[in-house]
């Protein structure tokens, strides 16, 4: 049943789309709309010319008379033809330009999100891949499904009103049956929908398998492993899963349609038994039968016509609710409505009283975390994996808020800064750090946009960060492509090259070398894919880069950061010990505990084995 909550909500999504295709396209909007209406009055018209037509012949009207009428309807045969291909070429029009100011919006309002709360939620996650998948396609069928409506429904109308002038029984009761018929379609429409959400997991599952066995990164492992035909079983097991339940429903659906055409036929039926029997009375002239026999079948043609675009018009109505949602999403940070100006950094980051969970469904990470990191020092973060270290560059970055306590700059708490300026104020190599499918210039240049076609220092922080030698060397220097994703088999010499792990990690500490001169560098595990050589000369190199800079510094290889000014370990969701070094060490604590824990590692095993415990 069609509530009128139902009712009105799809009134308004019809009107979001009507506004969103204006929008995109206003002129072709009203020409489709002219087109509707014309496709509309053809049938009833051609109906009625050939009643008109039968009429005169039989009645012995004049030929001059029959020739006129005769033209009309070829003409509008023609006409029908314009109007068909016209409504083809202008909803191919529509699909591109709604589909492109749709995902230009969606696009849009991601980019206003300022904070990563969103991005980590699999219930948003899940409306955003509708919204992507859907979103550039709803809105246009749902302005094409309502121009079918509009037709169908005008087109319904000129029909019923001449069937009701030859027989106003017959026309009450086509109206009546389509009421069952409307009602199953858009339970079935419901349904279809119901079961898109359903699928969604399935499908994610196939796709995430599918790649699993296509991946050229995964490919080592799937063949090491041997694990090829587990992960086909596994997809072919989810695409079987998702193809039953698309089988129930298309069951469904043949039934239910079956049932509808049987009502239809008998209706149909009994109509024509009537006309046969008022025709042989002379109750009817053969144009009276011919137009009944077009105003029935056209009636429930339309009529049904009506019902099916209503029905999957709905349908698209409740998909395109995701794209709105992701749209309008209040954004997950609180931005001050007049931010404050954000001074050069000269006393401090300070953490007052710093609680954090992601949800209240999720544990506390930090409670009660307090810190001081002085303007000009080094502070290096230290704690067990889970400990909360990624979760504080975050919140330095203002990527979320704290949940209680909160964050000051000199003084002034982070929520009253605009999000993107207080980052343009900071430099960060973040641990999952980005590979982007672009040239190595681009790749670096990312770090300040302003600077990308500012060759000498894209160059120079490529030094910096001991990339500049192989960047060179590669077949187009800094313009070659860093993936082959974007394969091109007419201009062999830009397919693109790969690059090492190490060597893309470097490349990201290059992206955060163009912002050496910002007010604070965070640098979250900068070396963690590079060998010992290379660890030691990029921490030598950023030692000397952050010399009276503000820098955070997160390694799991205390050796690494061993030098920082201060150390901070991050045990139980506060800031456990906070000092140098040697004062660490000699209070024997957990950072004690790890540091020789990894010392001992590059000791010779001989020196520390046990009488009776030698292993050879």
């Amino acid at each position: 049943m069609i509530r009128p909550k139902s009712m009105r909500e799809s009134a308004h999504m019809t009107a979001r789309t009507f506004s969103l295709a204006w929008q995109a396209r206003s002129r072709l909007v009203i020409l489709a709309v002219l087109i509707a209406v014309g496709t509309a009055a053809v049938p009833v018209t051609t109906a009625w010319l050939t009643k008109l037509i039968l009429d005169a012949i039989v009645l012995g009207q004049p030929t001059r008379a029959v020739l006129v009428l005769a033209t009309l309807l070829a003409t509008l045969g023609l006409a029908s033809k314009a109007l068909t291909e016209g409504a083809r070429y202008c909803q191919s029009e529509l699909d591109r330009s709604i589909a492109l100011t749709a995902q230009s919006r969606l696009y849009g309002a991601l980019n206003r999100l300022p904070g990563l709360a969103r991005f980590e939620d699999p219930a948003f996650l899940n409306q955003l891949r509708l919204a992507q998948t859907m979103g550039g396609r709803t809105p246009s069928q749902i302005l094409s499904g309502f121009l079918s409506i509009s037709a169908a429904a005008l087109g319904a109308a000129g029909f019923v009103a001449s069937l009701f002038a030859l027989n106003p029984i017959m026309a009450g009761v086509i109206l009546t049956s389509m009421v069952p018929t409307l009602l199953a379609e858009v339970s079935l429409s419901r349904r279809r929908v119901a079961m898109h959400m359903k699928l969604g997991p399935l499908e994610r599952r196939e796709i995430f398998y599918a790649q699993l066995m296509t991946d050229d990164q995964a490919a080592k492992e799937v063949r090491l492993f041997g694990i090829g035909s587990f992960l086909h079983t596994r997809m072919v097991a989810e695409r079987r899963a998702a193809n039953a339940e698309n089988r129930k429903l298309d069951l469904r659906d043949l039934v239910t349609q079956l049932s509808l055409g049987t009502l239809a036929a008998l209706i149909a039926g009994t109509g024509l038994v009537w006309t046969i029997i008022h025709a042989r009375d002379g109750a009817l002239l053969i144009g009276d039968i011919s137009m009944f026999i077009a105003a029935v079948a056209g009636t429930q043609s339309h009529l049904a016509a009506l019902v099916g675009e209503v029905a999957r018009t709905h349908g698209q109505i409740l998909l395109f609710k995701s794209f709105l949602a992701v749209e309008s999403t209040e954004p997950d940070l609180v931005v001050a409505p007049h931010p404050a100006r954000i001074p050069s950094l000269s006393q401090g980051i300070r953490l007052h009283d710093v609680w954090f969970r992601y949800s209240e469904d999720h544990p506390w990470i930090l409670q009660g975390a307090c810190l001081d990191i002085p303007a000009g020092t080094s502070m290096g973060l230290v704690g067990l994996n889970g400990a909360g270290k990624t979760t504080i560059v975050k919140l330095l970055t203002r990527m979320y808020d704290p949940t209680a306590g909160h964050i000051t700059w000199d003084g002034i708490d982070l929520r009253d800064f605009e999000p993107a300026e207080l980052r343009a104020r900071i430099g960060a190599v973040f641990q999952d750090f980005m590979a982007y499918d672009m040239s190595a210039r681009e790749n670096i240049a990312i770090g300040r946009l302003d600077l990308m076609r500012d060759t000498l220092a894209i160059e120079s922080a490529a030094r910096e960060a001991g990339i500049d030698k192989k960047l060179q060397s590669l077949p187009r220097g800094y313009e070659t492509l860093l993936t082959r994703l974007f394969i091109d088999e007419s201009d062999q010499e830009n397919t693109g090259v790969f690059l090492s792990g190490g060597q893309w990690q470097r490349v990201a500490l290059a992206r955060a070398m163009l912002r050496r001169d910002s007010d604070l560098l965070i640098l979250d595990e900068p070396s963690s894919g590079l060998d010992a050589e290379a660890e030691h000369e990029v921490h030598t190199r950023i030692a000397a880069l952050r010399t009276g800079q503000t820098s955070v510094l997160v390694s799991h290889r205390l050796g690494a950061i061993r030098h920082a000014d201060t150390l901070a370990v991050l045990q139980d969701g506060v800031f456990a010990e906070v000092g140098r070094h040697d004062e660490l060490i000699a209070r024997n604590g957990l950072y004690a505990r790890l540091f020789k824990l990894q010392a001992s590692g590059y000791r010779d095993p001989v020196e520390h084995a046990q009488p009776g415990h030698f292993e050879g």
